[in-house]
Parts: structure tokens; C-alpha cells; sequence
């Protein structure tokens, strides 16, 4: 006797004894109302139920700590794509999971401001709309501009979110410039500052012509050129030109001899200051120390010697121009040489020189070639690999510009972010990104943390001087002027009411507000009791694209400003792209909307969205033009409606920890067709129950006591599954292997459950209602149904609760809605010897396909086997599932007519080819074989043809499609031709 406790699903006692029978009627009567479902599932009719958040949860808390993460805020810049989609999902998932086994949850979702970003996009539409320009406005009426556009995107945003039926802490939800944010910011700044972290110099930076900002390292792409490469560069109306050295000579002022420099940057060479060799190149030794003529300014620079300079690189003597190039600034510093700015913040030449004054950067080069070729000192150009530094939000060649900035000192914070996870204090999942980790903070910059926007934090930082005073001001961090005014009295000494303040226009980087996220959000500075229970965080999951953007500035400020870390676990999953493995791009058209799978859109609305974001600026013309192509080629048809289930079981259907996840809108429609197979299973379930209990007398469905031994073979054969495939999920779970965990429960619920006991135990609920072994059924029936809409909650949460209400409370098999456990009915003897029966139906199946064999041809197939009695118990199985008509199982071969076979193990299959088709099968050896090979030809070709580079890039789903199935079917009948042959051999 099993004997199981209170919440196990094949409970000893039953949670109701109705001992009376028209109680009993009268409780049946209203559960088969609640139990109606419609005939198919349709996910529209479900979606957003307001009580998902509630519905599945465990009523035994938990004593672990809550579970606490964030959700990364969205940029306000657009709407949400599937890269956000994936995001909220795996948290969505964990914290569901969570949920389930007892343990209290906060999950915080916010929006981020994203300065530069909301900054272009916003003066592109402006511009676009009413051909204004952000200083036509005001700074002030700009920002207002721009408030409003997120209170827009921002509403858009959080539907968006909420379509996806997931449980955020609504009531918490942040804004990265929201009046507590924006404390928590200018706290971060002061501390930082007065411990010295925070300085201001001028320096060389990252600077985006049209951005016109700086823009920190992590936002510079580096591009490779290999020989001569046009790039388009905003601002110009053709390409440029990148990808050859130049070579022109310096005169020395006391010789004719020159020395002849190489470089892919001649514009720049109106501010060279010197020209450098290596000490140890016996070319230039003896002229180390002279003097060089500056042929457009006049003015003699040095020759002077640097071990940086490679003696292989064009002709060993490089041009030193440090107010444009890193290397060149830093050898400035080594060796006490001037900066002299040429290329200005809008790109264009100062007045260095005045015949060059004014023009475009790259205007000039052609100009400046024009002018060494006149006075005769350009000695030619030649195709050159070099790399190309362009801003990863403008695609702007970067320029480096000396500026004043504000700088962040890293190299100490970063030193503690490597011992955390070298000491493993910190750990990083995937594993390999350790290895990236250690390489990119070692190896760290000081961050460049001003920006010059109107669009973001202001920087809290006062120019502080006294009044009517010519010294040097002084810089204070502060809250407000007052604040500022009373710091720097004490600097300068004197009274407050002499002082002059002027704060900082700039505005401070994005991601320096984003960095103070995990504790912001719950009210730091101020010790509140959120930050007292949520802090740090549980985890910290989010693309691998933004690891040092965000996720290395969060560990490095939060340890600074917190004295701990703001997690301790790093969930890292890769980046969408499309089915082609193309990073999304609006401009290549094949960008999908996470509502657009939900709900299902046509082609005509998707280009509709492109247009709306041509006519406000978003894209430009040839852009548009490419986009709608993609669109064309990539969803001819549109997109089928999906529903948010279908969505989320796609998108974790994929190893997220793989560096890229391709995602194909067919997989969503699969995965639609999976959730109708359950909800088809559910009706199934309960139209037998409904029944069974009907037929069974009086008060007997509800027996209080189950023999687990007298359940039948399918129902411990699926119970054993059951346990198998939950027992994946956990571990699973546990290690963040979602695809591992939505393959075991779609090949349970699809295939074992649905395919196989369903089918397996029909006869028996036909012919058998009234007896105990249909009731044995309906209760396996049940218990898995109501285990498996648990284990799916967390993946499909609409679905999942919407079938779960419909399942009747019976022997307490559904009054649990926490995370299920086994039942420890694992039975592995019997699960083999089921897959040895199941390998049987297949070759069945497969015989009858071969030879056209359908049902009216009454199928007769024969096991020939050495153990005759274990598996005379699987008869019914293997006859109902095989489609026959007769079944026989023998210990030795069979004598009927027109037999063919195939050896399944140790057992042999025999199946009867009625005459009729035997005589279809009476061809010609040597047609049969032209044939085939007719077939192999046509297979050969088609492999040809998808296995070609460009074939997954340009040829369409549907077309790709085709392919497959063709190929299907091409192997079809060359396997039934090469099994014939054998048949005559």
C-alpha cells in the first residue's frame, strides 16, 4: 500500500469524503461547469489574468532570504525588441520559480534615461518635424522636449513588459532620473569625489563629432580596413576614404635632407610637434636632436627618439601629433612637448593655419595631399590595414580631442572586482568570461564620466572662485550652490557671501547612473528597510554585450559606495539574432517587436513602422529602403499570432548562455501549436474523468485508499517518466539550463503523455468505464496533468493556471500549487522494457508507411520474441498504437503470406503486405534503381544548395522550409526504394 502525505498528488487520504450521493451530484454537476474549455487554445482569450502573479505559489514560506533582482532598465530611446523579451523572461522564470518553492520575491523594473541616446533621437525628430535644432529651443524647453517623449515611450514600454505576463513589483518601479534616483547620483558623485576618485584635467577623449560629447572606451568600435575602404561617415555626402599610408618628407632647416614620414592620418599633420624614431634605428641616429621645417606653419619641430616607435612601420619616423592621437599624447607628456589642436568639436580645421581654416576634417585631407604634392614633399600613398576607432551610437569616425573632463579613477576598484571573483566572492556564469573579465579590468582606464548633453544628470560639481579674485577657482562637489559655496569658504578661506559658484554644464555619463542601480532602487543613500532586506542582490542577469558597459561599473561602485558587493552572481545569456544569425537591426529590417509575435501582425503594418520611423528621423532614406527589403524577404506572410506563452517558451527553448541565440518566429508558432496539444490533453483529461465518475456507482470514484501495485503497467511506466522529467527540470533550474528544462517537459507532455498514455489507455476508458482500472487512469491522468501545468508555470504562466483552475480537486490532486516534487516512483525496469515496445511501434509504423499500408487494409503485423510472456503484457499497447487490425506475439517466425521484417533489437517485426500492394511492388529492378538514382541526384542538389554560404542569409523562411521538407521527402522514398531492393536481393 502507498501511503504518500498530504500533498502528494496520490494522496492515502482524500481531502473530501462526499458520503452523501447527492452531495456527490451536486459537486459533480458544478465541476464539470468549471471544467468546460473552449476547443482550441487561443492565447488572446487567456492572457494578462491579473492574479498570475498569485495564483501559482507555494503556502509554505520559505526559510531561505528573499529572492531579490532587478530587471535592467530599458533605454527610453524606442520600444521594446526581443533582446529585452529574453531578458524579462529568464527573470521572469527565476522568480516564478522562486515564488513556487515558498520564498519571497522582489523583482524592481525602472526605465533608463539613456542620455546620448534619447538626446539624438529626440533632435532627429525635432529637426525632422519642425526643423528646429535643440539651441533654437533652450535647454530648458529641450528637456521638456525630451520628458515628454518618455512619459510617451515609457507608457509604451511597461504595456510591453506586462504583454509578456510577467511579475515585477510594479509599486517599486524607477526611473534612473526620478527625484530619489537623482539623489542617490549627486551622494555617489560627492562621496566619490571627496575620496579622491573623482578629478577634472584636461585630456585626450573620445570625441564624437556628431554626438558632440565625449564618449567613453567601451562605446568606441574598432573597426578593421584592409587596404583602400570607403566608410560612410555622418556629415558627408559621399563615402570616405580610409585604408592607405601616406608618405611625405620634413626638410631639415640646416640641410637639404629630409626625413620622410608615413601616416594614415595626414590632415592631422597641421598640429605635429615633432617627428620620432627609435634610438636604436642606425638610419636616423645622427639626426636625432635636429631640427625640422613645418612647411604650413612656419615653425621648426624636433627630431627626437621613443622605443615606442616600430622601425618596421612605413619608413621608421612617425609624426608626433598629441593633441589627436593617445600614443602621440602620451610621448607629448614624456618628452615636454605642446599640443596644438587642429580638428575642432564639429570637425572642422581651427585656424592653426588659415588657408586650411574651417573646412571638414576629411574635406581637408584631399587638400592638404594637394598642397605637400605643391611644394613638392608628398612622396606617394599606398593601401594600408589599419583600424578605424567609430562610436558605437553615431557610427561617427571618432576623434580624439583634448578637453576638460571629469574623470573616474578605476584602477583601485577595479583590482577589488578581480580578487572578488579570482577568490570567488563574485561568480560569473558562463565560466569562459572570467578569463574576459580579468583581462579588461586589468588592463582598465580611468572612465570619462562627463558628457557634453543637455539630456541627463547634471553634474554636481561648482567652479568655486573669490569675487573679484584672478587666481585659480577652485572645484567643489555639492548638493546645491549654497552647499558649494559653504565647502569652498573653507578652501579658500573667506567668507562665504565673497565667493562666486558656477556649476558644471556637463551632464554625467549614462552608465553612472545605471552602475548605482541594485542599491538606488531601494532608496540609497537613505538606510531603508528595502535596502536593509533586498540588498545585495540575489543575482544579477543580463546580456554578456553590456558586462563592462554596466555590469563591472555596478560591482566596482556598489563595493566603493556600499562596502559590499551588489551580488554575488552573474547570469550572463547571449545576444538575439535573427534565424540567419544577424544581429537585429532596424536597418536591416529584421527587428521583431515581442508584441508582434504575441498578437500576430501583417507585413503592411510592420512597414508602416519603418516609414513612421523614416518621416522622425530614426532612419534615413537608404536605410528605409533596405529595411523594407528585409522585411519583405524575412515575413512575406507577416507574422501568426503566438501568444506571450508561446514567445517566452521559444526564447528559453535555446541555450542562453551561448554567445549568439537565433531566433526563427517559426519556432513561436510550433510552440503555439505545443500549448494547443496540452490544452487538447486537458479536455481529454477531464471529459474521461467527467465521465468515469458519472458511470461509476455511487461514492465508489472517491475511495479514500489506492494500491499503487494495482495500478497498470502505462500508468507506472508514465508515472516514472513523470519523475524523470521532473527531477531534469529541477536540476535544470538550479543551473540555469531553461532549454534543458523545456525540452524535458515538451517531450513528456508532447510525446509521452500525449502520444503514447493517452493512446495507450483509450480502450481501456472505452471499454472498461465502470471498473477500477478507468478510474486508475483517470487518477494518472490527473496527477500528471496537475504536476506538469506546475513544472510549465513558470515558462507558459498563462496557460499553465488557466487549464490548472479547470482541474478538479479529486483525492486532493490539485490543492497544491507550489513547484512539484517527485513522487519517488521512479521505476527504471520498466522504462526499458516500455522503450523496447516502443521501439516495436515505431519499426510497425514505419513497415506500414513503406508499403502504403493503411487501416483499410486491415493491418496484421507479428512479434517474433524469446520472451513471449513479458511482453504479451504490452499486447493492447502495441496493437492500439501500431494502427492494427491484428496483432500476434510469437516465439517463432510466422507462416503467413506476403510477410516483410526488420530486427528491433533481439526481437524480430514481421508485418503482411496484402497482395493487392505486393503486386504494385512487382516493377523492374532497373527502373526501380534509375529511379533512385533519379532521387539521389535531386537530394544531392538541394543539399548543395542549402549547405552555400549565402543560402540561410537570402533565401526566405518559407522558402528554406520547402527545402527541408522536400529533403524529408526525397529520403523518404529513397529509403523505401533501397528497402524493397533488399526485400529482392
Amino acid at each position: 500500500m502507498l501511503i504518500l502525505s498530504r500533498h502528494c498528488v496520490l494522496c492515502s487520504h482524500s481531502s473530501k469524503f462526499l458520503s452523501s450521493y447527492t452531495a456527490r451530484r451536486k459537486y459533480f454537476s458544478e465541476n464539470s461547469v468549471k471544467n468546460e474549455l473552449a476547443a482550441a487554445y487561443k492565447p488572446h482569450e487567456i492572457a494578462n489574468s491579473k492574479s498570475q502573479d498569485t495564483y501559482f505559489c507555494s503556502k509554505v514560506a520559505s526559510n531561505e532570504p528573499p529572492f531579490s533582482l532587478i530587471l535592467p532598465p530599458p533605454n527610453i530611446t524606442g520600444t521594446l525588441h526581443l533582446g529585452h523579451a529574453l531578458t524579462s523572461t529568464i527573470q521572469d522564470v527565476l522568480v516564478k520559480w522562486h515564488k513556487m518553492k515558498g520564498r519571497k520575491t522582489m523583482w524592481v523594473p525602472g526605465l533608463d534615461h539613456a542620455g546620448i541616446a534619447t538626446q539624438v533621437i529626440v533632435e532627429k525628430k525635432l529637426w525632422k518635424e519642425r526643423g528646429l535644432t535643440r539651441h533654437d529651443l533652450g535647454r530648458s524647453e529641450f528637456e521638456k522636449e525630451v520628458l515628454k517623449w518618455k512619459n510617451e515611450k515609457g507608457l509604451t514600454i511597461i504595456q510591453q513588459l506586462k504583454c509578456l505576463n510577467i511579475d515585477l513589483n510594479w509599486d517599486k518601479e524607477t526611473f534612473t532620473m526620478d527625484e530619489k534616483r537623482s539623489k542617490a547620483v549627486t551622494e555617489a558623485f560627492i562621496k566619490l569625489f571627496e575620496d579622491g576618485l573623482i578629478y577634472r584635467a584636461d585630456h585626450l577623449v573620445n570625441w564624437s563629432c556628431a554626438l558632440q560629447s565625449a564618449i567613453s572606451d567601451i562605446e568606441v568600435e574598432h573597426i578593421q580596413v584592409n587596404g583602400l575602404t570607403k566608410l560612410t561617415v555622418p556629415g558627408y555626402d559621399k563615402p570616405v576614404q580610409f585604408g592607405f599610408l601616406t608618405k611625405f618628407a620634413y626638410k631639415l632647416t640646416d640641410s637639404e635632407e629630409e626625413v620622410i614620414v608615413a601616416t594614415t592620418r595626414p590632415e592631422t599633420m597641421l598640429g605635429d610637434v615633432a617627428v620620432c624614431v627609435n634610438p636604436k634605428d642606425t638610419r636616423y641616429s645622427r639626426s636625432i636632436g635636429k631640427m625640422l621645417y613645418h612647411p604650413f606653419r612656419h615653425e621648426r619641430i624636433p627630431i627626437i627618439a621613443d622605443e615606442f616607435v616600430d622601425p618596421e612601420f612605413g619608413t621608421g619616423a612617425v609624426k608626433i601629433t598629441p593633441a589627436h592621437d593617445p600614443t602621440d599624447f602620451e610621448a607629448a607628456k614624456r618628452h615636454n612637448l605642446k599640443l596644438i589642436p587642429v580638428i575642432n568639436e564639429k570637425g572642422l580645421l581651427t585656424n592653426v593655419c588659415d588657408e586650411f581654416t574651417g573646412i571638414k576634417r576629411f574635406d581637408a585631407r584631399e587638400k592638404i595631399l594637394n598642397r605637400l604634392a605643391e611644394v613638392q614633399l608628398l612622396r606617394g600613398t599606398s593601401d594600408h590595414s589599419m583600424t578605424v576607432p567609430v562610436c558605437s551610437r553615431s557610427k561617427d569616425v571618432v576623434e580624439y580631442l583634448t578637453k576638460p573632463q571629469w574623470f573616474l579613477s578605476c584602477s583601485q576598484m577595479a583590482e577589488r572586482a578581480v580578487l572578488d571573483v579570482r577568490e570567488g566572492k563574485l561568480q560569473i556564469e558562463p565560466a569562459g568570461f572570467e578569463k574576459v573579465w580579468y583581462q579588461w579590468l586589468e588592463n582598465i582606464r580611468d572612465w570619462c564620466i562627463s558628457r557634453q548633453l543637455w539630456w541627463g544628470h547634471r553634474i554636481p560639481a561648482y567652479s568655486c572662485h573669490k569675487k573679484e579674485s584672478m587666481n585659480e577657482p577652485v572645484w567643489v562637489a555639492a548638493e546645491n550652490e549654497s552647499n558649494a559655496k559653504a565647502k569652498a569658504s573653507k578652501l579658500l578661506k573667506c567668507d562665504i557671501n565673497h565667493i562666486e559658484c558656477v556649476q558644471d554644464q556637463d551632464v554625467l555619463d549614462t552608465w553612472f547612473s545605471s552602475g548605482l542601480q541594485p542599491f538606488s532602487v531601494h532608496g540609497w543613500p537613505e538606510k531603508t528597510e528595502d535596502l536593509e532586506k533586498y540588498y545585495p542582490l540575489s543575482l544579477m542577469e543580463t546580456g554578456h554585450d553590456i558586462l563592462f558597459f554596466w555590469v563591472a561599473r555596478m560591482v566596482m561602485l556598489g563595493s566603493h559606495l556600499t562596502g559590499q558587493l551588489p551580488f554575488k552572481k552573474i547570469l550572463l545569456h547571449g545576444i538575439i539574432c535573427d534565424s540567419h544569425g544577424r544581429k537585429m537591426s532596424k536597418s536591416l529590417g529584421n527587428v521583431v517587436a515581442p508584441e508582434d509575435v504575441i498578437k500576430g501582425t501583417t507585413l503592411e503594418k510592420m512597414n508602416e513602422i519603418l516609414k513612421h520611423n523614416y518621416k522622425t528621423g530614426i532612419l534615413s532614406s537608404e536605410e528605409l529602403k533596405k529595411a523594407l527589403e528585409g522585411q519583405k524577404k524575412m515575413f512575406p506572410n507577416g507574422i501568426p499570432e503566438c501568444g506571450a506563452d508561446a514567445l517566452r517558451y521559444t526564447l528559453l527553448s535555446h541555450n542562453i548562455k551561448s554567445h549568439i541565440i537565433n531566433f526563427d518566429v517559426n519556432e513561436c508558432r510550433t510552440n503555439q501549436l505545443f500549448g494547443n496539444k496540452i490544452w487538447q490533453a486537458t479536455k481529454f483529461t477531464l471529459l474521461w474523468i467527467n465521465k468515469v465518475r458519472e458511470a461509476q456507482p455511487p461514492n465508489k470514484f472517491e475511495v479514500n485508499r489506492f494500491d499503487y501495485q494495482e495500478f497498470g503497467l502505462m500508468d507506472r511506466w508514465v508515472l516514472s517518466r513523470l519523475d524523470h522529467m521532473l527531477g531534469t527540470v529541477q536540476n535544470a533550474m538550479d543551473n540555469f539550463d531553461f532549454y534543458i528544462a523545456t525540452a524535458a517537459l515538451k517531450q513528456f507532455l508532447y510525446y509521452e503523455y500525449c502520444d503514447i498514455y493517452l493512446e495507450a489507455v483509450k480502450t481501456d476508458l472505452k471499454d472498461k468505464t465502470i471498473e477500477e482500472v478507468a478510474k486508475v487512469h483517470c487518477i494518472t491522468l490527473l496527477t500528471c496533468l496537475d504536476k506538469c501545468l506546475r513544472a510549465l508555470a513558470p515558462f507558459m504562466p498563462a496557460l499553465s493556471q488557466h487549464l490548472h483552475k479547470h482541474l478538479p480537486n479529486l483525492w486532493n490532486i490539485g490543492c497544491d500549487r507550489s513547484f512539484p516534487q517527485l513522487l519517488n516512483l521512479k521505476n527504471s525496469e520498466l522504462e526499458a522494457e516500455v522503450q523496447e515496445i516502443t521501439d516495436v511501434i515505431t519499426c510497425i509504423r514505419r513497415l506500414k508507411k513503406i508499403f502504403n499500408i493503411t487501416f483499410k487494409y486491415k493491418p496484421e503485423a507479428y512479434l517474433e520474441t524469446l520472451t513471449v510472456d513479458r511482453s504479451q503484457k504490452f499486447h493492447q499497447v502495441i496493437k492500439d498504437l501500431a494502427h492494427l487490425y491484428t496483432f500476434n506475439i510469437l516465439d517463432h517466425k510466422p507462416t503467413t503470406n506476403g510477410l516483410v521484417k526488420e530486427r528491433v533489437r533481439e526481437n524480430t517485426v514481421y508485418v503482411v503486405v496484402p497482395e493487392e500492394l505486393r503486386k504494385n511492388l512487382e516493377v523492374d529492378i532497373g527502373k526501380m534503381e534509375q529511379k533512385k538514382e533519379k532521387l539521389l541526384k535531386e537530394l544531392e542538389k538541394l543539399n548543395q544548395m542549402i549547405s552555400a554560404a549565402a543560402y540561410r542569409e537570402k533565401a526566405s523562411p518559407e522558402t528554406q522550409q520547402n527545402a527541408t521538407r522536400k529533403i524529408a521527402q526525397l529520403n523518404e522514398k529513397i529509403d523505401r526504394i533501397t528497402y524493397i531492393q533488399s526485400l529482392k536481393q
